[in-house]
């Protein structure tokens, strides 16, 4: 009887691996535990192909969402978003900008993401220019610029 088996696991398994990997355990605990609960799979040849097939496909659609984002990336930090407000003494403006305006104002430009993506700690209260951080995946930040200016009065 052999010393230890390959398996690969369909699920993650604490203090044993991650699901996807080929890992060698003794044949009790693959037997008894592992294959029962459908947390792993024999190593057979088929089976390790699929899932260098399946590791190769979610490389690729990774890298084509990661593209995807740094286009728009370049877009959005080409963009500055001009926002006019009605102010009172001092040039403090009525009300606040929020994201919700934002992200208004910039589908209005044609690009579109989830306003819930840019970190904006507070809602803009002051006439100005800011630089608005928006994190479209983890690797990947772009820059939004928003000018608070004056309404022109009637």
């Amino acid at each position: 009887m052999p010393a230890t088996i390959q398996v690969i696991l369909q699920h993650d398994v604490e203090k044993v691996g991650k699901s996807g990997e080929l890992i060698k355990v003794r044949p009790g605990f693959a037997r008894n535990y592992l294959i029962p609960r459908s947390l792993a799979v024999p190593a057979t040849a088929a089976a390790v192909n699929r899932i260098t097939h399946e590791k190769a496909v979610a490389i690729a659609k990774a890298e084509k969402s990661k593209a995807g984002a740094r286009a728009l990336a370049e877009k959005i930090s080409a963009l500055t978003i001009t926002m006019s407000r009605s102010v009172g003494e001092d040039d403090r403006i009525f009300g606040s900008v929020t994201a919700k305006e934002i992200e208004n104002a910039v589908k209005a430009k044609g690009l579109e993401f989830d306003r819930k993506t840019m970190h904006l700690p507070e809602p803009i209260k002051a006439l100005g220019l800011y630089s608005i951080p928006v994190k479209l995946l983890t690797d990947v930040t772009a820059t939004l610029k928003v000018e608070v200016v004056k309404a022109a009065k009637k």
